[in-house]
């Protein structure tokens, strides 16, 4: 029972590894009888118990090969796995195919030198032949898998495309909850309210900046990414709301190299951050609730504040952080990283350089 065991898993292994792979499965008619005549020689074609045993030596050879091609190819995929990266996995990828091959064809030109299976007829001059055709398959095999990725990578960017969509519907909803919502509306009104009475020239220009605000978090989502200038320019008018509000109990402090401007961010996620730190933290006037958005050169984006504890802490269903991280993971390799400490909350956003793709 227990080689059994074995036995099934030793066959579950092969198949998963070799002809789970059509790629394997498509060098087999071609590859095989052509390598085993340049290593065997006319003998291979004098009798069909010849032609049987050698095919099925070299299928062997071959199979034990492809292995370690197939395990190299999958970890350079890995390590660069954007579409952009295609020259620089391909080149690894045939470096490694070469290092492999030439291993072992050396070592089985040798075995069949050495012991002559089949009367076989290889020798050294002989050898050359079997090296320049290894180094065409290399470069088809190559070919092959380059052409599979992409295929796949093309596959998976038709279905990110969904997600996206998807993403986007969530992040439109998830802004209706934290913003657009009565208790948002009601605050707002409010102060809309006292100001008409009091101050009514500030009144008019938090119509304004209210009427941006709710443009932009309506139309926002039909796009993948947005600049983060009209990014920085909503959230200017999203403060000048919570500002208006809240008076000197909020300060919000930007520093943005120009040329990190042109780089691209998910809508709404310094809106969903900045609206975070205003729900977590205490904001007074005599204690300041800090927001600092500051570039880092043109790679990374931080966007901090300073911890104030609530008497009564509000309850974090983290969706706003869920949905940033979502955006990103299907929008790029790169993710956003969140750093917490004893006085201060911390996230570092990639600055993008695709353009969106409805842009």
């Amino acid at each position: 029972m227990k080689n059994w065991i074995i036995f099934n898993r030793l066959g579950q292994f092969i198949w998963f590894s070799l002809f789970g792979r059509w790629i394997f499965v498509l060098l087999l008619p071609w590859f095989v009888p052509t390598i085993s005549y340049l290593l065997i020689g006319d003998p291979y074609f004098e009798s069909f118990s010849n032609f049987l045993l050698g095919t099925l030596m070299v299928m062997l050879m071959t199979t034990l090969a492809f292995i370690p091609h197939d395990w190299a190819a999958q970890y350079i995929a890995d390590r660069y796995p954007a579409i952009h990266s295609s020259a620089k996995r391909a080149l690894l990828t045939a470096l490694a195919f070469g290092v492999l091959t030439a291993a072992y064809i050396t070592f089985y030109g040798w075995f069949v030198i050495r012991f002559r299976p089949l009367n076989a007829q290889l020798n050294v001059s002989k050898m050359l032949y079997v090296y320049l055709f290894e180094l065409l398959a290399i470069f088809l095999l190559t070919g092959l898998y380059e052409a599979n990725y992409s295929l796949r990578k093309w596959k998976e960017s038709k279905t990110n495309k969904e997600a996206i969509k998807k993403a986007g519907m969530q992040g439109q909803l998830q802004s209706l909850k934290s913003q657009v919502n009565p208790h948002f509306l009601f605050n707002s009104l409010n102060t809309l309210s006292a100001l008409i009475i009091d101050e009514p020239a500030r009144a008019e220009q938090f119509v304004d900046e209210m009427a941006k605000v709710y443009r932009y978090l309506l139309q926002t989502n039909q796009h993948e990414l947005t600049t983060l200038a009209v990014e920085i320019k909503f959230i200017q008018s999203y403060y000048h709301l919570l500002r208006t509000r809240h008076d000197t109990g909020l300060e919000l402090h930007i520093d943005v190299d120009e040329a990190a401007l042109a780089r691209y961010i998910p809508p709404l996620t310094l809106q969903l951050l900045v609206e975070n730190a205003v729900k977590h933290n205490t904001i007074l006037e005599k204690k300041p609730l800090f927001i600092e958005i500051r570039s880092i050169e043109t790679e990374v984006l931080e966007v901090k504040n300073n911890l104030l504890g609530k008497s009564t802490p509000v309850k974090s269903t983290k969706l706003g952080l869920a949905n940033i991280q979502a955006k990103y993971k299907i929008l790029s390799d790169r993710q956003p990283v969140i750093d917490s400490g004893p006085d201060y909350f911390k996230v570092l956003l990639p600055l993008l350089t695709e353009k969106p793709v409805h842009q």
